[in-house]
């Protein structure tokens, strides 16, 4: 019999821990997992179910442990089509009507924090999106936590073309440049061993947007050097280039024209679209305060009381 401490014993456990690890990591891919399944679609009754659980668990502020299997989205392609129905019910729930989107993940530092190999993106309700500041009851969100961003707003629409967007070709469509925050909420008992498909049809964990002016010169400003200066509580938290977002921010405006395409979508004039964090979520407190600040962009605050 061996010891509790016995080399060996420790040896056999720190394996297990590993190839846990790894399971965990292949489960967040969608291409690993369907190496090992034939690919099914999830039905509309799954679809219904999987996405009134998720609208469900953000209108009662609760906290989910994980889609129960039966209708938990195996790939993005169905993610995608539980987050369409779930913002449908929170729409008719009263949260009022998508005007932009949030992408998740284009940041190697992003990417690193969450486990994930690639971007997601949400969609964010007029009735949640707030302009230069935002001063929140910290009591009423569930797990918040902060994201600093840059954010377009759209001059005209940007249909399917037959070829894919490039980070060139979607300039045209670019009314204005702003910075922004976005208020994310970690909605789950453990938000770091959930699978990617969830996180996406949950609108990868929007909660709200601070959009700062707008700046129609942006022209001007080089997007790839322009560096984010965030403040915790008055300290200095961290900077971040504008480059981290998939080495230049337009090209994360491509990658969901291109997506939204691939659904029979498109982004359209007069919506907005945060592009990504150039640093990893802030996980925040109540008496906190995030300033965010951009040269030639301004400034956006967000405070939680």
């Amino acid at each position: 019999m061996y010891g509790r401490y016995d080399p060996r014993i420790l040896a056999l456990r720190e394996a297990d821990r590993r190839l846990r690890r790894g399971a965990q990591t292949l489960d967040r891919c969608p291409a690993a997992r369907l190496q090992r399944r034939e690919l099914t679609h999830m039905n509309a009754t799954a679809i219904d179910k999987a996405a009134t659980a998720i609208a469900e668990n953000r209108l009662n502020r609760t906290k989910l442990d994980t889609l129960p299997t039966d209708h938990r989205p195996d790939d993005l392609h169905d993610a995608y089509s539980v987050q369409e129905r779930h913002n449908v019910i929170l729409g008719e729930r009263g949260l009022g009507r998508p005007v932009g989107y949030k992408i998740g993940c284009t940041t190697p530092v992003m990417q690193e924090y969450m486990n994930i190999r690639e971007p997601a993106f949400g969609e964010v309700f007029d009735t949640t999106v707030h302009r230069n500041h935002a001063d929140l009851i910290f009591a009423n969100l569930v797990n918040p936590g902060v994201e600093t961003e840059i954010a377009v707003s759209l001059a005209s629409d940007m249909p399917a073309t037959g070829s894919p967007y490039t980070r060139d070709s979607v300039r045209d469509a670019v009314g204005a440049v702003m910075i922004s925050i976005e208020l994310v909420e970690a909605r789950y008992r453990d938000y770091r061993e959930l699978d990617t498909p969830t996180m996406a049809a949950d609108n990868f964990f929007n909660a709200a947007v601070i959009l700062g002016d707008p700046v129609t010169n942006w022209q001007d400003i080089d997007l790839a050097v322009a560096e984010g200066t965030i403040l915790l509580n008055g300290e200095l938290l961290g900077t971040g280039l504008g480059s981290l977002i998939m080495g230049h921010p337009f090209e994360a405006l491509a990658w969901l024209a291109n997506r939204l395409s691939e659904r029979g979508r498109h982004l359209k004039a007069g919506e907005f679209v945060t592009l990504g964090s150039v640093i990893a979520t802030q996980w925040v407190s109540q008496g906190d305060r995030i300033d965010h600040s951009i040269q030639g962009l301004g400034s956006v605050s967000i405070s939680f009381t």
